[in-house]
């Protein structure tokens, strides 16, 4: 595949996934109905990795890195922030306000992986980032302090995509899966430790024992997140950070639909 033909390719792949993740959202927030954030978000790495896991075993089993243990650190905490933020507010205004991330990305992107801004790349991730701030404006009243989850994650998920950036660039398309699998387990991990403090600490937070439809749920999750993500990792390999960002907008489509046809949540006019 040409250059131009290899870009298109991983501009459509991160559409793809663009489009899908907000889906994993409606899960999460369905289930922390239940269920503690942590616990959501543990459950959708250790489900991801069990769907991921013979693609691993009969593909190139790659070593975990300190490069998977960043990347499923940085992917734990977003994940984490966003369901705190899912647990406040409705699934288009958390991702609206994440959506500072494609100019925090950008801005990352030149900083550490050298990658260059032009004018086309910035104006896209300005205006996008105009139309995110008016639905900020409301949302700082309506739901407080609780608005800067989704903040947080924004930085988080920066970090993740740059450091997916960097290893694929250096990973063999063959490891690929490896690169997936091992940022889920050392993401679960994390999780994992931080559930059980948060657990500890607060005893409203404590673990409980998923239901057979919460498993189901949870089960579809990580199907959703293997796919995701996978997109992603492909893309990236194929673009760079900064011209992948802008594609992030787009998740707002299926969060807005989402959000309305699940828990009949839709924006106010301005928005």
């Amino acid at each position: 595949m040409t250059g131009a033909g290899s870009a298109r390719a991983g501009m459509a792949m991160m559409i793809a996934a663009m489009l899908i993740a907000p889906g994993l959202d409606v899960f999460a927030k369905l289930l922390m109905e239940g269920m503690p954030p942590a616990q959501v978000a543990f459950g959708r790495f250790a489900a991801q990795s069990l769907v991921l896991l013979p693609f691993f075993v009969f593909g190139s089993r790659a070593a975990p890195a300190l490069g998977h243990a960043m990347a499923g650190a940085f992917l734990a905490c977003a994940l984490l922030t966003i369901n705190l933020a899912l647990r406040e507010m409705p699934v288009a205004n958390a991702i609206a306000i994440f959506f500072v991330e494609p100019l925090v990305l950008t801005v990352l992107a030149a900083i550490f992986l050298g990658e260059r801004i032009g004018w086309r790349r910035m104006a896209a991730v300005v205006v996008g980032l105009i139309g995110a701030l008016v639905v900020l404006r409301p949302n700082l009243a309506a739901y407080g302090p609780a608005a800067a989850w989704p903040l947080a994650t924004a930085v988080f998920f920066s970090g993740y995509m740059l450091v997916t950036r960097a290893m694929s660039l250096s990973t063999d398309p063959s490891s690929r899966a490896g690169l997936q699998f091992w940022t889920g387990i050392f993401a679960a991990i994390t999780l994992a430790v931080a559930g059980s403090v948060w657990a500890a600490l607060d005893p409203a937070e404590a673990l409980v024992l998923p239901t057979r439809h919460q498993l189901e749920l949870i089960g579809c999750m990580g199907a959703l997140a293997a796919l995701s993500h996978r997109l992603i990792l492909m893309a990236l390999a194929r673009v760079e950070a900064g011209l992948a960002a802008p594609f992030q907008y787009i998740e707002i489509v299926s969060a807005t639909l989402l959000g309305w046809l699940v828990f009949g949540d839709f924006p106010d006019a301005l928005t």
